[in-house]
């Protein structure tokens, strides 16, 4: 057993090795969200969905436009556009983490396996971006939805694991710096993989066909990346949980190695069989109990009420922009592949230092007042993407000023709002991975609306203009919520 196991409370509490492995997980698995969610994988997924592209005079300023024309898909003989299949895609993907993480949080609180979740959910992930490398074109469209559908799940499903541990290794004087610095983690090692992925696209590649195929290989240069730095956390990151005596007769679905065994002095392998799916199927029922009971516990407190109502509304407008603004940069105004990629690359510098400049000004101003500068500055981004216009010549210029305030306050609010959840949590807390299993399943049911949503606004209107405008009403109800929060200035010791 590594010695990390073996750790007491007081000596997992502020390691400087636990925190740091903690932080590198954000190295790891952050190559998912800049590569597959924000850039490449949108932008491929764009080019292999399009037909052709036309040309239209523009009267106003003389000039021809490209626009693209694409390939619409047909699911339950009805014809949708790609970019609305894609965004249901993902509502897809969130639904499952919601049905899913307070399950396996449950478990991971029963058994004490919380680092065994994690690393399942980042295989999952890891996998599932290579697989990836399989989508080729409109022949095999759904199956690069599928494996979009699971590395969605894989990593959005680590991060309930993930985030639980931030009170568990830190106290609360130095919880918004490591949120900080996981997400600044992220955002470097994320920034290196893409430079790394558009030189072989950008430079290797000769013609569209190679293009193509780097594309390819940097969906498995992701999933390896990420499989293999997680390997630094899982190596120092010590099992966290409430282990309970009463376990079924060895844990057959969660432990491999027991799937071998005869089992002869517990009756038989189908006797344990059937004790284990009788214990998980009690556990499934528990946890959505215990759901219900822990958000009845929290939203009776007042700060988290409002913390929380806060969280889940700019949550919508918030993770659902993140997820969709590759495709409205591709589609609504047909920006270049190597512009868009550039300016995304930039957001995520942009976002190393303003998730540093939000976790120094939260000692100045407080975590209140540094998250509701954050949604206003959403909501001016939102306003001025639907103002956007693919006929203004300047209209390039317009989207990257939206991406650099988005770049701004991205990792700022996600950080600060991390690290502000985890203060206002009980300390020493064992239920600490259900306490943000909660938080994770707000999140997601907030990403569920706002991404469905999104898909049907881009259905009933043929773009993403107005479905962006529609998010800024959630910024907006956010912002008022988080108002009525009162929490007290923590300084760091």
């Amino acid at each position: 057993m590594p010695d990390n196991d073996n750790l007491t409370n007081q000596n997992i509490k502020n390691n400087p090795k636990i925190m740091k492995a903690w932080a590198y997980y954000d190295w790891a698995n952050s190559v998912y969200s800049l590569v597959i969610t924000s850039t490449i994988f949108p932008i491929y997924y764009s080019i292999l969905t399009t037909a052709t592209e036309k040309s239209e005079y523009v009267a106003e300023t003389g000039q021809w436009i490209k626009v693209p024309v694409r390939h619409m898909i047909t699911l339950f003989g009805k014809q949708y556009q790609p970019d609305a299949i894609y965004g249901y895609s993902l509502t897809i993907s969130f639904l499952i983490v919601v049905l899913l993480s307070p399950i396996l949080s449950s478990l991971a609180d029963t058994i004490g396996n919380k680092k065994s979740f994690l690393q399942f959910f980042c295989y999952l992930g890891a996998t599932s971006c290579m697989g990836l490398a399989m989508f080729t074109g409109m022949q095999n469209v759904f199956l690069g939805l599928l494996f979009s559908i699971t590395a969605s799940v894989g990593f959005w499903g680590s991060l309930v694991f993930y985030n639980s541990f931030l009170p568990d290794i830190a106290t609360p004087d130095k919880q918004d710096a490591l949120s900080a610095k996981g997400y600044v983690y992220g955002y470097l090692g994320s920034v290196v993989l893409v430079v790394i992925c558009l030189v072989l696209i950008q430079v290797f590649a000769k013609t569209p066909e190679e293009a193509k195929m780097y594309t390819r290989i940097s969906f498995l240069l992701t999933g390896a990346w990420w499989f293999g730095f997680a390997q630094y956390t899982f190596k120092h990151l010590p099992q966290f949980g409430n282990v309970k005596d009463q376990l079924p007769k060895d844990l057959v679905l969660l432990n491999y190695k027991n799937i071998f065994k005869k089992h002869e002095e517990q009756g038989g392998f189908w006797e344990v069989l059937k004790d284990n799916i009788d214990f998980y199927i009690d556990i499934a029922r528990q946890s959505f109990r215990e759901l219900f009971k822990v958000g009845r516990s929290l939203f009776a407190d007042r700060n988290l009420k409002f913390f929380l109502s806060s969280f889940f509304f700019y949550s919508v407008g918030m993770q659902t922009i993140f997820l969709m603004a590759t495709l409205f940069g591709k589609s609504e105004i047909n920006l270049k592949q190597d512009k868009l990629i550039l300016t995304l690359l930039i957001i995520q510098i942009e976002a190393i230092f303003g998730a540093l400049f939000f976790s120094w000004l939260s000692r100045k101003i407080g975590n209140k007042n540094v998250i509701s500068i954050a949604i206003i500055l959403w909501i001016v981004a939102c306003l001025s993407a639907y103002y956007l216009n693919k006929e203004n010549p300047n209209v390039e210029y317009q989207f990257f000023g939206i991406a650099g305030i988005i770049g701004l306050v991205m990792g700022g609010l996600q950080a600060m709002s991390r690290s502000t959840y985890s203060k206002l949590l009980p300390e020493d807390s064992m239920d600490n991975t259900t306490f943000f299993s909660f938080y994770d399943v707000l999140e997601k049911l907030a990403i569920i609306l706002g991404t469905f949503i999104f898909a049907t606004m881009i259905e009933k209107y043929h773009n993403m203009r107005f479905a962006a405008l529609s998010m800024s009403i959630f910024f907006f109800a956010g912002l008022v919520l988080i108002r009525f929060l009162k929490v007290k200035m923590v300084k760091e010791k």
